[in-house]
């Protein structure tokens, strides 16, 4: 997995692995989830993969956006 930048040092994030269709996010918790195109739809997908890359409103994101909508939890 890839660190999460979180420049403000406030996030939730730890880390996150973009694949085909995915991306995994892990939390400081430990808990790592799968969300996908098709469980969260295509524009909040991408929308997901630019703030994981931007290091930067992924966790707030997750909150206010798609929270339960997580494809699996994989740990």
């Amino acid at each position: 997995m890839e660190p999460y930048r979180d420049w403000d040092n406030d996030s939730g994030v730890r880390a996150f692995e973009i694949s085909e269709g995915q991306i995994d996010i892990q939390f400081k918790t430990g808990a790592v989830y799968r969300y996908t195109s098709s469980s969260v739809g295509s524009i909040n997908f991408n929308q997901l993969v630019d703030l994981a890359r931007a290091g930067e409103g992924l966790n707030s994101f997750i909150n206010r956006v798609v929270r339960k909508l997580y494809s699996a939890r994989l740990r």
